[in-house]
């Protein structure tokens, strides 16, 4: 099996229980007291751009989540950003292209008339290949501990995004 016969269908469609239990699998139940967790606290996931990956019987064995955030610049503006992740799926089942096939459906839904940048903690070595990387994250902060190297963003022209800022949730 890999993923080329799995099933895709927007993550609201899942129970959240059987989420909660695939992301606990995937990252360990201590996941909540990730940096990760505090950018996007007090926001709900985006359904349009969230999916789940169900598996030829039907079973969940991945999902994709994506954020409302924005990084505040040094003056106190906000930029709205869509924050990736968790991209998830069951360590039995990782390698199969699950993963990329989430990638996928999420950049494919993004609305190409008005692109929001999108960001990222994971390897760049992996996301590199959507069109992620941490050239210009340098001078971002977020509020909690974070490897710089892992903090990736994608924009049509980043040249835009302030250079400093601090990372957070977006709720206007």
């Amino acid at each position: 099996m890999t993923a080329s016969t799995a099933t895709l269908i927007p993550l609201e469609g899942v129970d959240p229980e059987l989420v909660e239990q695939l992301l606990d699998r995937a990252f360990g139940p201590e996941r909540h007291t990730r940096t990760a967790y505090k950018v996007r606290e007090g926001t709900d996931y985006l359904p349009a751009l969230s999916f789940a990956a169900l598996d030829e019987a039907d079973m969940l064995v991945g999902t994709i989540q994506a954020w409302p955030v924005a990084l505040t610049d040094p003056q106190g503006r906000p930029h709205p950003l869509i924050m990736v992740g968790p991209v998830a799926v069951v360590p039995e089942r990782q390698g199969e292209g699950f993963g990329h096939m989430l990638m996928l459906a999420f950049t494919d839904a993004l609305d190409p008339q008005a692109p929001l940048p999108q960001v990222l903690i994971g390897d760049e070595p992996y996301y590199g290949r959507f069109g992620f990387s941490a050239d210009h994250t340098s001078g971002w902060a977020l509020p909690g501990p974070f490897d710089r190297d892992r903090l990736l963003v994608r924009a049509e022209n980043p040249a835009i995004l302030p250079r400093e800022g601090m990372l957070g949730p977006w709720t206007s």
